[in-house]
């Protein structure tokens, strides 16, 4: 059905606002938020039997065009307009255009939201989460944030997020706390809130999204999409100190973050993370039969795709498997011992092809990057066939990048371990790269300022040859989401985040296991 053109009559005055039926009724209560002020959560909108309500079905208001609403509810500041007039993408230069096109938009801060913005931003590296709320029927929470990022995809505007906040502090009131000034009778107005807290409740909402289908015979339509994609599993064994001789405990539960304790002398994620994984606690011992003191080990027996981990500094290899049982670690050294091994030739071929169009005289477009030299040692076979192609790279005489992927994907698949087959949305090497990252400014978790940061890679195709579209292979580069100012952030800069300074430090991050090919 066609947008209706409607009349919204509120303290006296008449507005001219669109209704589309086939939007939910928080798409239409925010339009009229742009035009009369009124904070969605204080408005009421009356139609025949009642008032609106966001669960409304169009069809049983039946609204026809020139229909007038009347709206109740106290106004608040009006919507600012934006400090540059709009600029229309026809009236654009080249290099406007391109700018423009190619960047991800923003979030409008409606009050102390940076936290739910940034969480946003972040969410949307995970790129399968899109395909999964597009898939579902879902409502709720769930239904907004598919709104809310088909919204995000379609416009070079900034986006009002209106009607998934207003979801968010239904689904979870502590977001909807007043600052002090507002209990104290003060001026009314929101409090900042934690941007983890809010991370880890959007996902708990989440797991109602049904997962992406697997393998014929494999358990993944059993699962939902968290569980499938962001879940890991913990297992947790339990000693006791002064009885040896008595059996360990032995628990697993379900994760969907790993927590990194910071102290006065963590220097590393890794370090941080076992910290928290290992220790000591007193309980009543059955053969003792009195309080004793045991040693708690805790190890990752299921690594999703993507992994949460809550912490301050990220100075930390992507290779997961000291934190993972003895078990999972024994089947993921192979590919991920021959996986480390085969992105080193892939950097030394583009090195070849970089010296190559350097020497030809064409521009050099791409840079260096340096990457940490991995450990584990190779296999007989496989170190020959690593010098086999390190051999031919040194002939300077290249084939196109395809054809080495391919042979190298046929490679690795043939080493990835049965049981990761059938489970749809685990890592199958246990080798991991940043995607994106919520930094914190301020002195408490629900005070100060949060961002959102997402590379590059996630939004953008990889160019393996001229003239392919999308972005060079070793671009490494960022996107900074500072609510509805997005600019890019030089890879080089990442190091500023590490909490070491006065600037914003990594709070909540998220790794995406890493392509085979």
């Amino acid at each position: 059905m066609a947008p209706l053109s409607v009349h919204i009559k509120h303290a006296g005055k008449v507005h001219d606002v669109q209704l589309d039926p086939d939007q939910p009724p928080s798409v239409f209560k925010d339009a009229i938020y742009q035009v009369t002020g009124v904070p969605i959560e204080r408005m009421k909108v009356m139609i025949k039997g009642g008032m609106l309500k966001d669960d409304t079905d169009w069809k049983k208001v039946a609204p026809k065009d020139g229909q007038t609403f009347m709206v109740i509810g106290a106004a608040g500041e009006l919507p600012k307009p934006p400090e540059k007039p709009v600029v229309f993408l026809e009236d654009m230069d080249d290099s406007e255009l391109a700018q423009v096109v190619s960047y991800p938009v923003g979030l409008v801060n409606l009050g102390n939201t940076c936290y739910m913005n940034s969480t946003v931003q972040a969410m949307r590296a995970i790129v399968e989460l899109q395909t999964a709320l597009n898939a579902s029927s879902v409502t709720g929470l769930p239904n907004q944030l598919r709104l809310l990022f088909n919204n995000m995809s379609k416009t070079t505007e900034s986006v009002t997020p209106s009607s998934f906040l207003l979801a968010l502090r239904q689904a979870f009131p502590q977001f909807a706390e007043l600052n002090r000034s507002g209990m104290k009778g003060g001026a009314a107005g929101y409090a900042q809130q934690d941007a983890e807290e809010c991370w880890t409740q959007v996902l708990h909402a989440l797991k109602v999204v049904p997962g992406l289908p697997g393998p014929s015979g494999s358990s993944a339509h059993t699962k939902g999409f968290v569980e499938q994609f962001i879940g890991g599993e913990m297992r947790r064994e339990l000693k006791c100190d002064e009885a040896p001789e008595e059996p360990p405990s032995v628990t697993t539960e379900k994760v969907l973050k790993v927590d990194c304790n910071i102290t006065i002398s963590t220097n590393y994620m890794l370090s941080g993370i076992l910290d928290a994984l290992d220790g000591k606690l007193e309980k009543n011992s059955p053969s003792l039969g009195r309080q004793a003191v045991y040693t708690t080990r805790s190890r990752l027996s299921r690594i999703p795709s993507y992994l949460t981990v809550h912490m301050v500094r990220f100075a930390w290899r992507a290779d997961i498997v000291e934190i993972v049982t003895d078990d999972l670690k024994e089947k993921l050294l192979p590919i991920s011992r021959r996986l480390k091994e085969i992105e080193k030739d892939r950097l030394e071929r583009r090195k070849v092809r970089k010296r190559t169009k350097v020497a030809a005289g064409q521009p050099k477009k791409d840079r260096d990057v340096e990457m940490t030299d991995a450990s584990g040692a190779a296999s007989g076979s496989t170190a020959n066939a690593h010098s086999s192609e390190n051999q031919e790279v040194a002939g300077g005489e290249l084939q196109d990048e395809s054809v080495y992927r391919e042979k190298e994907l046929k490679e690795l698949e043939a080493l990835v371990h049965a049981d990761f087959l059938a489970d749809v949305g685990s890592s199958v090497s246990g080798l991991y790269e940043l995607v994106a990252i919520v930094t914190h400014k301020g002195a408490a978790a629900d005070a100060g300022h949060y961002m959102g940061f997402v590379k590059r890679s996630v939004f953008h195709p990889i160019s393996r040859k001229a003239g392919d579209p999308g972005i060079p292979e070793d671009d490494e580069d960022w996107y900074k989401f500072d609510d509805e100012k997005v600019s890019i952030f030089p890879r080089e800069k990442l190091a500023t985040l590490d909490g070491g300074g006065e600037d914003s430090s990594a709070y909540v991050l998220l790794y995406k296991t890493k392509a085979l090919a």
